[in-house]
């Protein structure tokens, strides 16, 4: 059974940092990409950034210099770095695995302060 559950979000104040983490479970982790996506009110849900089987990696002009995504293919891990938020950050961010995607995780909200 293909689970995706993400963790780590949080309230923080502009300016700040929090580390997300994707836990997966029911599929071959290593080779697939990784991307976290993020949805806000009203919005449709994004593509943040990705990072293939080889760690190659890719970002939204919106969040590059400011977010790394990594992974930890021992544990089924994928880890989402994000320093200098800002409110537009604000959102639930979400796992999975483009371009197959699977069902989605719960998510997890993150809320930036000004």
């Amino acid at each position: 059974q293909v689970q995706l559950v993400e963790s780590g979000g949080g309230l923080v104040q502009a300016g700040g940092s929090l580390r997300l983490s994707c836990a997966a479970s029911g599929f071959t982790f290593r080779i697939n990409t990784m991307a976290w996506y993020r949805q806000a009110p009203g919005n449709e849900r994004e593509l943040v950034a990705a990072i293939q089987s080889g760690g190659s990696t890719s970002y939204a002009d919106s969040v590059k210099g400011r977010f790394t995504i990594s992974r930890d293919n021992a544990k089924n891990r994928a880890y989402l770095q994000m320093n200098s938020l800002k409110p537009e950050d604000t959102a639930v961010y979400y796992c999975n695995t483009p371009p197959h995607l699977r069902l989605w995780g719960q998510g997890t909200q993150v809320t930036v302060s000004s």
